[in-house]
C-alpha cells in the first residue's frame, strides 16, 4: 500500500481564507490522498469538522495548542470532553489534538503559564484516553515532560509533531506508541540534528506532515507560505536523504500513519 498522507495540516487557517479549495485542489493534484487538521482552540472544533468533512481526503483531530491555552477557559476542558462523546461515531474524527506543551516561547514557559499548560495537557491525555482516542503532539523543549505524563498513563499513543528531541528521546516516544512527525524542518542542510534523525531511525517510525501554513520546506521563499501539497516533495527529499525509493517512503509512513493512528486506516488503508 503506497499513500501520501499530510498527518498535520493547519487548513483552517486564516492564510488559507481566500483561496481554500484551490489549496485543495492543488494537493489532490499532487497525489495527497489524505489530509489531518488538527484544531488548536475549542472555537475552531466545529469549523475544522465541517472542513474534514467538505473534501474527500480530510480527517481532523480536536483540542487546545499550548501557545492558545493562556486564551482558554477552563471551561473548554468539558467543551473538548462533550464534543468527543457528540462525535464519537464520526470516522473522521481521529485523535485529540494539537495538544502538548511548549517551553520555547519564553512567556508562557514559566511559573504560572507553564503550569497551566502541564494542567492541560494531562487533562485533554486524559480525555482522548476516555475517548480511546490517541493524540497528535505539540513537541517545543518539552520532551522529557511530556513523556513524564505520558507514562502515568496507560499507553495513548500518536504522533509527536515536529520533533527535534534526542535520538534518545524519540525511542521513548516510540516506546510510548508514538510516530514522529517529520516536514519542512529537515529540508535544511544545516538542520543536521534533524536530519540525523529522519536517516537513522527505522522509516517505520516516521509520519510525513506539512504544518502547513508554517514551517515551510528549503524550496520555498523564506516566509513564504507552505501548503499541503508540498509533502510529495518532502516525502521524495526524504527518500533522498535516506537512498531509499520514494514509493518504500511513503509505504512505510503511512502504515506508520495508520498504526499509530487506526482510523486513518479505515479511511484510507483500502
Amino acid at each position: 500500500m503506497r499513500v501520501l498522507l499530510d498527518t498535520h495540516c493547519h487548513l483552517d487557517a486564516a492564510e488559507f481564507d481566500a483561496d481554500r479549495d484551490a489549496v485543495i485542489t492543488q494537493a489532490q493534484t499532487a497525489g495527497v490522498q489524505g489530509i489531518l487538521i488538527p484544531a488548536v482552540q475549542a472555537a475552531d472544533f466545529d469549523k475544522v469538522r465541517a472542513l474534514a468533512h467538505s473534501f474527500d481526503q480530510g480527517a481532523y483531530a480536536v483540542g487546545i495548542h499550548p501557545m492558545f491555552v493562556r486564551y482558554a477557559q477552563d471551561s473548554d476542558l468539558e467543551v473538548l470532553g462533550d464534543f468527543l462523546q457528540t462525535y464519537r461515531d464520526d470516522p473522521r474524527l481521529v485523535a485529540v489534538g494539537e495538544i502538548g506543551l511548549d517551553f520555547f516561547v519564553p512567556e508562557i514557559s514559566h511559573g504560572v503559564e507553564r503550569d497551566r499548560q502541564i494542567k492541560f495537557y494531562q487533562a485533554q491525555l486524559d480525555l482522548a484516553s476516555a475517548a480511546g482516542l490517541p493524540v497528535v503532539l505539540h513537541v517545543r523543549r518539552s520532551q522529557d515532560e511530556l513523556l513524564k505524563w505520558l507514562r502515568r498513563r496507560p499507553l495513548i499513543g500518536g504522533i509527536a509533531h515536529a520533533f527535534n528531541g534526542s535520538f534518545q528521546q524519540a525511542e521513548q516516544f516510540i516506546s510510548q506508541g508514538f510516530a514522529l512527525g517529520v516536514g519542512g524542518a529537515f529540508t535544511f542542510t544545516r538542520a543536521q540534528q534533524i536530519r540525523r534523525l529522519v536517516t537513522e531511525l527505522p522509516l517505520s517510525n516516521l509520519v510525513l506532515e506539512t504544518d502547513s501554513p508554517d514551517m515551510a520546506p528549503a524550496w520555498l521563499k523564506k516566509g513564504s507560505r507552505n501548503t499541503p501539497s508540498e509533502v510529495a516533495q518532502i516525502s521524495a527529499t526524504l527518500a533522498q536523504l535516506r537512498n531509499e525509493t520514494t514509493d518504500q517512503v511513503l509505504a512505510q509512513t503511512s502504515l506508520a500513519a495508520m498504526r499509530v493512528i487506526p482510523k486513518l486506516g479505515m479511511l484510507w488503508g483500502s
